[in-house]
Order: C-alpha cells, then structure tokens, then sequence
C-alpha cells in the first residue's frame, strides 16, 4: 500500500517550479517597470555593458526565463539565463559582502540550478502528451 507521501510525490518538482518562479517574477516585474520608466538607471555593469543592457539582461533572467519556467515550456534552456542571473548577483554583485545580504540571491541560485538539473517535473508544457 502506497503512503500519501509516495502517491502525491510528482506533485514536488512542480509546486517547487511554480512557487520559485512566482516569487522571482516579481523581482523582475519591478526590473522591469524600472527599465520602462525612463530617466538615469543605476545598476550594475555586467561586463561593462552599461546598466541599461544589464538591466534588461536581468529583466530577461528574472522576468522572462521564469514565466517560461512558470509554465514548464523549455524549462531546462529557461533555468539557465535565470541561474546565470543569480550567479551573477550572489557571486559577483554581492560576493564581498555578508552572508545575509546574499542569502536571496543564493538561494534563488540553488534553486534555479535544482530546476536545471532536474527539469521541470510531472506536469508542464515540457511533458505534455
């Protein structure tokens, strides 16, 4: 006889998907209305790219890749520009300072990085038959 863990376990992967992806939209969401709003942007330069393609990077990282990963279409391609967005602020952004100014971004990191490697569950547009 299945235990109610074993029988609702498929369900895992995509609450997590959803719920991740859910609450990094709205960072994205505000990245975005940012970029839109006109006037000076200061954010970081990636690589020199200037803080506007920077922030639209992050848009695309934040915003767009988690919608995608939101519905569970190209889930695993969509998980890395949204990885590499995290890395980048945990790592780089935040890498001097402490633990508890990076903690979020870490753990949207590891998060995004469990969705790669795993993909995107039992029920996504990735496995629909």
């Amino acid at each position: 006889m299945d235990s109610i863990f074993s029988r609702y376990s498929h369900l895992g992967l995509p609450i997590f998907r959803i719920c991740v992806s859910l609450l990094m939209i709205t960072h994205g969401w505000a990245k975005l209305m940012k970029l839109m709003n006109g006037g000076e942007i200061k954010f970081f330069n990636f690589m020199g790219l200037g803080p506007e393609i920077s922030l639209g990077l992050a848009v695309i990282g934040e915003l767009i890749a988690p919608l995608l990963i939101l519905i569970g279409f190209k889930t695993r391609f969509a998980a890395f520009p949204a990885l590499f967005t995290m890395g980048v602020a945990a790592f780089v952004v935040h890498g001097g300072d402490p633990l508890d100014e990076k903690e979020l971004a870490l753990f949207y990191f590891f998060s995004f990085l469990m969705i790669f490697l795993t993909g995107p569950g039992a029920y996504s547009l990735d496995n629909k038959k």
